[in-house]
């Protein structure tokens, strides 16, 4: 079964069957997409992003710890009745100042990677410090307040101290069980030491809230670390996409240049290519024939011959390769008429029929008469049906036959088929030889060797003319091509208006 191959107008100048990618930009984008899949997403690959978080978070919370502190011993004041817990809120604000001092440093200048590691445990001893003041606190005593009464605001006061260090450090790994580490110690020991319900209601209180907060930390901290890393993988992969597409504008404007000065080339050759062969084809034509006077050796006339071939077939192919290079410049100007399709037709047939019959090929028409016009290029039409023909008698062994239609299509445009039983095309070959200068390898053996520019150019004139090139081949049968040109390429006639009787003028009445 034959197979439909419909081109378009990109077709002309790449293989659609072949990858034409810039294989650099696609190695590199490739490379770097393995690389990000197969990167590192622990918490060590992002251990500086981390801690400077963490720098970023101690300075913006820096006045929330002294006001709690000041909020504490204010209440510790006014439950006691004495100023001995000043001492330890100006202990615990020192501490506190220290850290926000390291943390002022270690903002104000560029930590390196490997003094990271250093960093953190600055950091972390202050936490330990700020830890063994937690503890002091709980070694604070109030015998007029009662034991339920300060046990209940030190236990309270400890759960917010803990949640405030959790929200506060949980970028800094581990430094919320290093914090409370001196504190739960030192409740064991109260514990131990008192045998009281309510120091051991809150040794359990604050160890499962601190197990807790220990778990729901660490888990924010992973979090945060897998953000980093979509993000460390986004950004490399937009760099990489950056440099990809630089490299490709670069491709894309070496191209351009490489086109236009081919279509300069084109441009400036032109005239210098035609003119010298006009005159090769002119004198060897004047030659063969004898004109100016008989050759007294036939061999001359027979060289004469060759020469007068030889430029004509050169010349053609200047041309096909000078339209080629108008279309795709887009320099190929359409002088659209109306003109009959079926007329085109019988004419190229005419100009055909004599190769034909040198070859015993016989041609025969089945046409739809009664077609209105279409709006086209003559000149192009003409271009494309010779183009077609001239392929089917070049392929068509001896004896064969080409079968031309014209008519109507379902959509209501107009199409020419052209049809041999020659040798056809493989199904594989199709895209070749759709390419420019692309010529089926059983072609080449059973035929003569053309340009491999006819098809390339008629698709392209379809193209211009919103139409469609379809190939349909099967290997050993024969070839069908078929122009389509659309409906609204096609002149519809419309009846003539027929005169309509003159409407009598009324007379005004003043009655």
């Amino acid at each position: 079964m034959s197979k439909g191959v419909s081109t378009s107008t990109d077709k002309i100048i790449v293989d659609k069957s072949r990858s034409h990618r810039n294989k650099a930009v696609s190695k590199a984008v490739r490379a770097t997409r393995e690389r990000l899949q197969a990167g590192p997403s622990h918490a060590s690959g992002f251990a500086r992003e981390m801690l400077g978080f963490h720098i970023d978070s101690m300075l913006q919370g820096a006045i929330a710890m002294p006001i709690f502190l000041s909020l504490v011993t204010g209440v510790g004041i006014y439950l006691s009745q004495s100023l001995d817990i000043v001492a330890w809120g100006l202990m615990t604000l020192c501490v506190h100042a220290i850290g926000i001092l390291l943390a002022r440093r270690a903002k104000g200048r560029e930590i390196p990677a490997e003094k990271v590691s250093q960093w953190r445990r600055r950091f972390l001893i202050v936490q330990i410090v700020l830890g063994l003041s937690w503890a002091a606190f709980m070694l604070q005593d109030c015998n007029s307040c009662g034991e339920v009464n300060f046990g209940f605001y030190k236990g309270a006061v400890l759960l917010i101290a803990l949640a405030a260090t959790a929200m506060g450090t949980f970028l800094l790994r581990n430094a919320l069980l290093f914090t409370f580490i001196p504190v739960m110690l030192v409740l064991a020991g109260l514990t131990i030491r008192t045998g009281s319900p309510g120091y051991l209601a809150l040794t359990a209180v604050v160890s499962t809230s601190l197990i807790f907060l220990v778990f729901m930390t660490n888990r924010m901290h992973r979090a945060n670390i897998h953000i980093l890393s979509m993000q460390s993988e986004k950004d490399d992969l937009i760099a990489e996409l950056e440099v990809a597409k630089s490299m490709s504008d670069e491709a894309r404007r070496r191209a351009e240049e490489a086109n236009l000065a081919k279509s300069r080339f084109l441009a400036s050759m032109s005239h210098e290519l035609r003119t010298p062969l006009n005159a090769i084809l002119g004198f060897s034509e004047v030659m063969s024939t004898e004109v100016l006077g008989p050759l007294n050796n036939p061999i001359y006339k027979e060289y004469t011959g060759d020469i007068h071939r030889s430029g004509q077939h050169l010349l053609d192919l200047i041309n096909e390769i000078l339209d080629l290079s108008r279309i795709e410049a887009g320099k190929y100007d359409l002088n659209e008429e109306a003109v009959h399709l079926v007329e085109i037709a019988e004419d190229c047939i005419g100009m055909v029929q004599l190769r034909a019959r040198t070859k015993n090929i016989t041609i025969t028409e089945q046409f739809e008469h009664g077609m209105p016009a279409i709006w086209v290029d003559e000149k192009s039409i003409r271009q494309v049906t010779l183009n077609l023909l001239s392929n089917a008698v070049k392929f068509t062994p001896s004896g064969g036959e080409i079968s031309v239609k014209a008519g109507w299509t379902a959509g209501g445009g107009q199409y020419l088929s052209i049809k041999d039983n020659g040798p056809g095309i493989p199904e594989d070959e199709i895209p070749v030889v759709l390419s420019a200068f692309g010529q089926g390898s059983i072609a080449i053996k059973s035929a003569e060797q053309g340009t491999g520019l006819g098809l390339p150019i008629v698709q392209a004139i379809l193209a211009k003319h919103n139409g469609q090139f379809i190939l349909r081949s099967k290997l050993r049968e024969g070839t069908e091509a078929i122009a389509i040109l659309p409906s609204k390429r096609v002149l519809q006639s419309i009846p003539a208006v027929e005169d309509a009787p003159a409407v009598e003028r009324r007379k005004k009445s003043f009655a």
